[in-house]
């Protein structure tokens, strides 16, 4: 074996542990991306049914608020044409149980829109994060076809950023 051969085999024997280096980052990397990918979809349905729960009970809102109108409008037909006065305080009694139920409701209807406001808050930290780890995944592939180590370091500051910003999404 020459000597021009014998440094040409050293030489790709001192590459094979970054080889190994990056491989093991980019494992690593795409283990965390799946989690945050898969915690960011949560997040997005999450959003989306608390957001359809808040609709239905604005729904239910919009019907108590016509069954009180209605109600009210049929206690003053009843008060103006002095009818029956126990009659109309049946109706007074339902516009009073009507518009408490209005209130409840509407409590309801923005806790949910609270709840998913915030689930998409997390959901988009968590979609910035894998936007970040999915970069990593692409420098680390860069780093092993070029065997460059500034590469490689960008690959792990891209990961570590994403793996911040999928932290940050708790904290929202």
């Amino acid at each position: 074996m020459s000597a021009e051969e014998e440094l040409q085999e050293h030489a790709r024997e001192a590459k094979e542990p970054f080889d190994k280096r990056v491989a093991a980052t980019m494992a690593i990397i795409a283990a965390t991306l799946a989690v945050v990918s898969v915690s960011g979809q949560i997040m997005t349905t999450h959003e989306l049914l608390a957001q359809a729960k808040a609709s239905d009970m604005w729904g239910e809102y919009q019907g108590k608020s016509i069954r009180r109108s209605s109600a009210e409008a049929t206690k003053d037909l009843l008060s103006t044409s002095k009818s029956d006065e126990a009659l109309a305080a049946k109706y007074g009694k339902k516009i009073e149980h009507y518009a408490k139920d209005e209130e409840d409701i509407r409590k309801k209807a923005e806790e949910f829109e609270k709840e998913s406001e915030t689930a998409g808050k997390k959901a988009l930290w968590l979609h910035f994060g894998e936007v970040f780890l999915e970069v990593a995944i692409v420098l680390s592939s860069l780093a092993i076809l070029t065997k460059r180590n500034f590469m490689y370091w960008a690959a792990v500051l891209s990961g570590a950023v994403g793996v911040v910003l999928g932290c940050l999404a708790l904290l929202v």
